[in-house]
């Protein structure tokens, strides 16, 4: 019934899960069901926290539920969205969807098969600088979007959190779907290029973008920075937008009788993990196609891969 609460649990929950944990038992209309995680310490110590149950067998939980986040490392989406999916369990899987193209395709056709919501957690795209930029823009000509961060710390037993996979699947894919998005024009071509430095793949990479409207973009996106930076520039005809995701702040230069104004852009701060949750559970609720939707994960990941390979085939051909 429409006025019960949805019904919800989380798997995995390291320090991105235990987020979503937290932001669900704050949600109206809906109910924390458990969490399960394979660390049952941390998953006891979660949901004393947060008022819930740590469940130690996934398949029970997804019986209690009728939703849930998927905070697991990324080579394991797959194996826990197929048995979630097989149970009938609306899902919001974090970024990538998964490791592989071919298994975020799969994951795609079983949600689809068993008319399951399937949302994935491009979160830059509840930035409420988005709703901003999206509204302002015409024309895009050139975008420029830098994405740094420090190096996760070691874990116990675990690679660096993100590190199984490249910098581009971790952190420059959040641009990859915001450009993709933007821009909505047939990707032409790309040049990329990138280094391992303390992984065994890319930690920092960086790609051109040209789209058959002309529109050009160049992407960066480095996990072995000292600061903390996520920002994104578009121009266009008229003006040009530098917007931060990280202080949602943003200004906007316009040309105008024949010089350049500038001004703030009027931004209304929010949780954008907050409000991406709840835009979930509202999918859940009524069944409409989430923002981010599972194909259109699948199109920034099978884009992040094609940019990975390029980045490997390169690094392997000889010098001459």
């Amino acid at each position: 019934m429409k006025d019960q609460p949805i019904k919800v649990g989380v798997i995995g929950v390291g320090s991105l899960g235990a987020v979503h944990a937290r932001i669900y038992a704050q949600l109206d209309a809906v109910e924390l069901v458990g969490v399960y995680d394979v660390d049952r310490v941390r998953a006891e110590a979660v949901a004393a926290e947060y008022g819930t149950k740590a469940v130690d067998e996934l398949d029970r939980l997804a019986d209690e539920i009728e939703a849930a986040s998927v905070a697991v490392p990324t080579d394991l989406h797959f194996e826990v969205a197929e048995r979630l999916i097989g149970k009938g369990v609306h899902l919001l899987v974090e970024k990538p969807i998964a490791d592989t193209t071919s298994r975020a395709e799969q994951m795609v056709r079983l949600a689809e098969e068993r008319a399951v919501v399937l949302q994935v957690g491009h979160v830059e795209r509840f930035n409420p600088v988005m709703t901003f930029l999206e509204g302002a823009l015409s024309a895009p000509r050139f975008i420029e979007a830098h994405r740094l961060a420090p190096y996760p710390p070691p874990r116990a037993g675990l690679p660096p959190r993100g590190t199984e996979v490249s910098v581009v699947l971790d952190l420059m894919i959040h641009d990859l779907d915001v450009i993709l998005h933007l821009v909505g024009a047939e990707l032409q071509e790309f040049h990329a290029v990138g280094v391992p430095v303390l992984s065994p793949t890319e930690d920092i990479a960086n790609v051109r973008l040209v789209f058959r409207n002309g529109c050009v973009a160049n992407v960066t996106a480095s996990r072995i920075s000292p600061e903390r930076l996520r920002k994104i520039r578009v121009f266009q005809a008229d003006s040009y937008l530098s917007l931060d995701y990280m202080n949602q702040t943003g200004v906007v230069h316009r040309k105008a009788g024949g010089t350049i104004t500038r001004e703030q852009v009027p931004i209304e701060k929010g949780e954008p993990l907050a409000l991406e949750l709840a835009n979930f559970v509202r999918c859940v609720r009524t069944r409409n196609e989430p923002v981010v939707s599972g194909r259109h994960a699948a199109d920034a990941l099978r884009l992040a891969v094609a940019i990975s390979r390029q980045i490997r085939a390169s690094a392997a051909a000889p010098i001459e």
